[in-house]
C-alpha cells in the first residue's frame, strides 16, 4: 500500500467528478459516493500505516529487510534503525537537464495526516448526512467535500514542492468555495472573498520560497530539498531568505498573526466545513507544510542556537491574540475559531523551538478535539437553536442536549490542556520542549496562553449550556447522524493522548512519525512533572475564577455592566472588540488609502490612454470611410455603375427601333438573314 498511496486522494477526487454529473439521479443525492470514496480512502490510510508501523518495527528490531518496495532501510549505529521514506515518482516534463517529477513521498508524517484527514472528513461526511439533509445544494456540498479532501491528501502525499503547490492551491480553491457556500447572502460571499485574497496574499510569499530554494537546490523534490538544508552552513542566506518566504505563505494558510483576520469570518460557511477546515484540512496545511521541510526553517532562521526566531515570535505572538480575542465573541463558532488561531500558534511555536514531534503531535490531537467542538456547536444549532451560533440565544442546554453537552465538555477539556484527557499530553510536550531548548520566553508565553484558554472554553460552555434558556424555540437532542461522530470524536479525545504518553513509558507516536533520514538530530526533552502540575494548575484555576465570574454574576450587582462603568475594563473590552483594530487597518487604512490613489490612476489611465486610444481609432475610422464613400464609392463605382447604366440605355434605344410590331417587316428580316446566311455558306464551301 506503501507504494500505492496515490489511490487514497484519487477516491475522492473521482467522488467529486461522480457526484457531481450523476448526484442528483441517485436516492441519497450523491451522498453515498461521497460517503463510500472517503471512507474507502480511510481504510486504505489505516492499511498504509500498519505498513508503515511494521517497517519501523522491522528496523527497530534490526531485521534486515534490504529492500523494501525498490527502497533501501538504512540502519544508524546509535541503538535503532534509520527507516527511509518510500519515494516513488515519474517525470511529467522535463526541460534543460531539470525534470519536474509527479509523484508520492510517505513516511510516517504523511501516514499520520493520510489517518487525520480521511478520519475527520468520513466523520464529516456521515455528520452531514443529518446537518445538511434539507438544503438544495446538498449535492453540490458533497462534491466539494469530496475536493476537499481529495485536495488536502494531494498535498499530503506530494513528493516535490511543486505538486505540493497545487494540492495547497486546491484546498484554497476549496475553501473559498465552500465558506461562500451560501453565496446569496452578502456577508457569506465577502467571508469567502476575503479569506481567498488573504490567503493569496500569503501564497505569494510561498511560491517565492519555492522558486528560491528551486534555483538552490535545482530541484522540487522534496527529499534533495532537505538534504540541501542540512548542510546549511555555506548557503545560510539562501535558507533563511526561503524560510522567511515560506513562512509568510504559512502565516496566510494557517491564520497566524498577522494574516489571521480571514479565518473568525470564514465561519460563514457551513458548520461540518467549520469543522474540516479547522482540523484537517486548509488551516493545518500550513503546519504541515513547516513540518515537512522542517530542515530548512531549522537552519535558516538557527533554531539551534536557541535564540528568539521569527518562527517562534509569530506562534507565540498568535497564540496570545488568538485566546484573548476569543473571549468576547458572542458567536461561538467565533470562539471556537479563534481558539484554532491560538492552537495552530502553539504547533508553530514548538516549531520554532525545536519541538518537531511535539508540533506534529498537537496537529493530531487537536484535529481530534477541534472537529468534536466544531460538530458540538453545529448539534447546538441544529437541534437547540434553529441554527443560530449565538451564544446569548443558548443556556440551559444541558439538559435538553446530553451527549452533546458531555461531548463539548470533553473536548473544551482536552483544548484547555486538562489531564488525562489529548490535549493534556500534546500542550505538555511543547511547553517542556520550549523550557528545556532554552525558549524560557516562549514557555511563559505557553502558559498564559493555557490559562486564556482555559477562561475562555468555561465562558463559551457557561454562556451555551449553564443558566436559562434564552433561545425561542424547543430545543431536543440532535438526531444519530449527528450525535454519532461527536461519540466517536470523544472517545478519541479521551484515549488519543496516550498514543505518545512519556511519564507511562509510550511514546509510539514518536518511535512512528518522526523522520531519521533527512532532517536535523533533535533533542527531546522529558516529560517534566512540575511543569505538568503548573500547567494543569493554572487551567484549572481559569476555570474556577471563570466559573466564579460567571454564577455570581448573575446574583452580584458590582460585576454587572463591569466594562461600562469601569474606564479600564471598558478600554480592554473595546480594544478586544474591535480586534486590536487589525481589520481596521487593513480595511480602512490600508486597502482604502491604496485603493483611491489606485482609483485615480486608472480612471487618469482610462481617460487619457485607453480612451485616447478608443477615440483615436474611432476617428480615424471615420475618416477612412469618409474617403472610401467620396472618392471611392461615389467617384468610383457609382460612376462605373451609372455609366454602365446609360451605355445599356443607348444599346437599348437602337435596339428599340427595329421593334416596330410589323409582322411583315420582321418576316423580310428574317428572309434577310436566311438569305445573306445562306449566300456566305455557299460562298465558303465554292471557296
Amino acid at each position: 500500500m506503501l507504494n500505492s498511496v496515490w489511490i487514497i486522494p484519487a477516491l475522492p477526487a473521482l467522488s467529486f467528478v461522480l457526484v457531481l454529473f450523476f448526484g442528483k439521479r441517485l436516492p441519497k443525492r450523491g451522498a453515498e459516493i461521497a460517503i463510500t470514496a472517503v471512507a474507502a480512502s480511510f481504510i486504505a490510510s489505516c492499511w498504509a500505516a500498519v505498513e508503515w508501523i511494521d517497517r519501523v518495527n522491522a528496523a527497530e528490531h534490526g531485521a534486515s529487510i534490504g529492500a523494501f518496495f525498490g527502497k533501501s532501510v538504512m540502519f544508524s549505529s546509535e541503538g535503532g534503525a534509520a527507516v527511509a521514506p518510500v519515494v516513488n515518482s515519474v517525470t511529467w516534463w522535463q526541460n534543460g537537464g531539470i525534470d519536474f517529477g509527479v509523484g508520492t513521498y510517505v513516511d510516517g508524517l504523511t501516514v499520520m495526516m493520510m489517518f487525520v484527514v480521511t478520519l475527520i472528513s468520513l466523520l464529516v461526511h456521515i455528520y452531514s448526512t443529518g446537518y445538511m439533509h434539507d438544503d438544495r445544494r446538498y449535492t453540490w456540498y458533497y462534491a466539494g467535500l469530496s475536493l476537499f479532501t481529495a485536495s488536502m491528501l494531494t498535498l499530503v502525499v506530494s513528493a516535490g514542492t511543486l505538486q505540493m503547490l497545487v494540492g495547497w492551491e486546491l484546498v484554497g480553491l476549496c475553501s473559498f468555495m465552500l465558506i461562500g457556500f451560501w453565496w446569496e447572502e452578502r456577508e457569506n460571499s465577502r467571508a469567502a472573498i476575503k479569506a481567498f485574497l488573504m490567503t493569496r496574499t500569503g501564497d505569494i510569499g510561498l511560491m517565492i520560497g519555492i522558486i528560491v530554494l528551486f534555483f538552490a537546490v535545482g530541484s522540487f523534490d522534496i527529499a534533495k530539498t532537505n538534504a540541501y538544508a542540512l548542510n546549511g552552513a555555506s548557503h545560510h542566506d539562501i535558507l533563511l531568505v526561503a524560510s522567511v518566504c515560506l513562512l509568510i505563505g504559512i502565516m496566510g494558510k494557517s491564520g497566524q498573526f498577522p494574516l489571521h483576520t480571514w479565518l473568525p469570518d470564514a465561519m460563514a460557511g457551513p458548520t461540518p466545513v467549520s469543522a474540516l477546515i479547522h482540523a484537517a484540512t486548509m488551516v493545518v496545511a500550513g503546519v504541515y507544510l513547516g513540518a515537512r521541510l522542517y530542515p530548512v526553517f531549522y537552519e535558516g532562521f538557527s533554531i539551534f542556537n536557541g535564540g528568539i526566531n521569527m518562527m517562534a515570535l509569530v506562534g507565540g505572538i498568535t497564540i496570545l491574540v488568538g485566546a484573548s480575542l476569543a473571549f468576547v465573541q458572542r458567536d461561538i463558532k467565533k470562539v471556537l475559531a479563534y481558539s484554532t488561531i491560538s492552537q495552530l500558534g502553539y504547533m508553530i511555536l514548538a516549531l520554532g523551538v525545536g519541538a518537531w514531534v511535539a508540533a506534529v503531535f498537537h496537529l493530531f490531537t487537536h484535529a481530534i478535539f477541534k472537529a468534536l467542538l466544531f460538530l458540538g456547536a453545529g448539534s447546538v444549532s441544529h437541534g437547540g437553536t434553529h441554527h443560530s451560533f449565538d451564544m446569548r440565544e443558548m443556556g440551559g442546554l444541558r439538559k435538553k442536549m446530553p451527549i452533546t453537552f458531555w461531548t463539548f465538555i470533553i473536548g473544551s477539556l482536552a483544548l484547555a490542556g486538562i489531564f488525562p484527557l489529548a490535549g493534556f499530553w500534546s500542550k505538555d510536550e511543547i511547553l517542556v520542549n520550549a523550557g528545556s531548548n532554552g525558549f524560557e520566553l516562549f514557555l511563559v508565553v505557553g502558559l498564559a496562553g493555557a490559562f486564556l484558554t482555559a477562561a475562555y472554553m468555561t465562558r463559551c460552555v457557561y454562556l451555551t449550556f449553564f443558566g436559562e434558556y434564552r433561545g425561542h424555540h424547543h430545543p431536543h437532542e440532535s438526531e444519530r447522524s449527528i450525535t454519532t461522530p461527536l461519540v466517536i470524536l470523544a472517545g478519541l479525545t479521551i484515549v488519543g493522548g496516550l498514543i505518545n504518553a512519556a511519564p507511562l513509558g509510550i511514546e509510539k507516536f514518536t518511535e512512528w512519525v518522526e523522520p531519521t533520514t533527512n532532517f536535523p538530530d533533535l533533542v527531546h526533552a522529558e516529560f517534566d512533572a512540575p511543569l505538568a502540575i503548573i500547567s494543569v494548575s493554572i487551567a484549572l484555576f481559569a476555570i474556577g475564577v471563570m466559573s466564579y465570574f460567571l454564577f455570581r454574576r448573575e446574583e452580584s450587582s458590582a460585576l454587572k455592566g463591569l466594562t461600562q462603568r469601569n474606564r479600564l475594563a471598558r478600554t480592554g473590552y473595546t480594544l478586544l472588540e474591535r480586534k486590536y483594530y487589525i481589520d481596521y487597518l487593513y480595511e480602512n487604512i490600508i486597502v482604502e488609502g491604496i485603493r483611491e490613489p489606485i482609483a485615480r490612476a486608472m480612471y487618469w489611465v482610462n481617460q487619457n490612454v485607453i480612451d485616447a486610444l478608443v477615440n483615436l481609432v474611432g476617428r480615424s475610422a471615420v475618416r477612412v470611410g469618409r474617403f472610401a464613400y467620396e472618392n471611392i464609392d461615389q467617384k468610383g463605382i457609382d460612376r462605373a455603375i451609372n455609366a454602365s447604366a446609360a451605355e445599356f440605355g443607348v444599346a437599348g434605344g437602337e435596339l428599340q427601333r427595329i421593334q416596330s410590331g410589323s409582322v411583315q417587316r420582321y418576316a423580310l428580316y428574317i428572309f434577310a438573314a436566311v438569305g445573306a446566311t445562306s449566300v456566305a455558306l455557299f460562298v465558303l464551301s465554292v471557296a
